[in-house]
């Protein structure tokens, strides 16, 4: 019975398999077409079947961006960067659609080392860094036991001293596993969707307008509480917003 249920999971995996990467190339030939709206009702139609791949996200931000949806083109490119952070098509494209919003929100200045932090945590994911760990702690085990197993005094050094070098390269690649883990748990990040919206210093609608903001912009979200949401800028402003104008990524 269970290799019969095996048997039937594994088919309908295939087919599922098959019926979107049919309704990608379709996709695809709508694009082409400039059939934008049709290509991504099609697209849509594998993330509904519950797959998402960065190639889906990627296609779906150009169509809206050739419809000249600022907000979601901004969206779904942002969440083809979350699958791969490394791809530098994604990052030029989302590039160019930033430069289609109309808020200039310049990020609070950094220290040098948070500046050589940063650039050191965005060489990989947290789960890239977790996976360099395993590997270097095994090679870092296999040079010791050439170590410990040598005859040759040479050899037992230069063993020694990269076992050693390496020991040292785990300790950053374990502490960048963790930090970056961490701040990505943290991290709450969304989209304005509405043309215009009035952030708040309260979250309800009497409240004072503190600042505008404007559709494709990206924010974190601090809290929740009710339908609002408290939101950050990378320049340190916040307030309150309705999550009705947001879409989380």
């Amino acid at each position: 019975m269970n290799k019969i249920l095996f048997i039937l999971a594994f088919l309908l995996s295939a087919v599922s398999f098959g019926q979107n990467d049919a309704l990608f190339e379709q996709g695809k030939g709508l694009y082409k077409a400039e059939k934008y709206q049709e290509a991504i009702t099609t697209w849509m139609k594998i993330l509904n079947n519950k797959v998402h791949s960065s190639e889906v996200y990627f296609n779906l931000g150009n169509a809206h961006y050739k419809m000249s949806n600022v907000g979601p083109s901004i969206y779904y490119y942002e969440k083809a960067l979350q699958l791969s952070p490394n791809d530098s098509e994604i990052k030029n494209n989302l590039a160019f659609a930033q430069n289609a919003t109309v808020d200039a929100i310049e990020a609070l200045p950094k220290t040098i080392f948070s500046k050589w932090y940063t650039t050191i945590a965005e060489i990989l994911h947290f789960e890239s860094w977790a996976v360099v760990s395993i590997v270097i702690s095994l090679s870092a085990i296999v040079l010791f036991l050439l170590y410990h197993f040598s005859y040759s005094e040479s050899k037992k050094r230069l063993f020694f001293v990269s076992s050693l070098c390496l020991f040292f390269v785990l300790i950053i690649s374990i502490t960048m596993s963790y930090t970056t883990y961490n701040e990505a748990m943290k991290k709450n990040p969304a989209i304005v969707f509405s043309e215009s919206t009035e952030v708040k210093s309260e979250p309800n609608l009497g409240s004072e307008a503190v600042f505008t903001l404007h559709e494709g912009t990206k924010v974190q979200i601090i809290i929740k509480e009710d339908d609002w949401a408290r939101i950050r800028l990378v320049d340190g402003k916040d307030g309150w917003i309705p999550l009705s104008d947001l879409k989380e990524l």
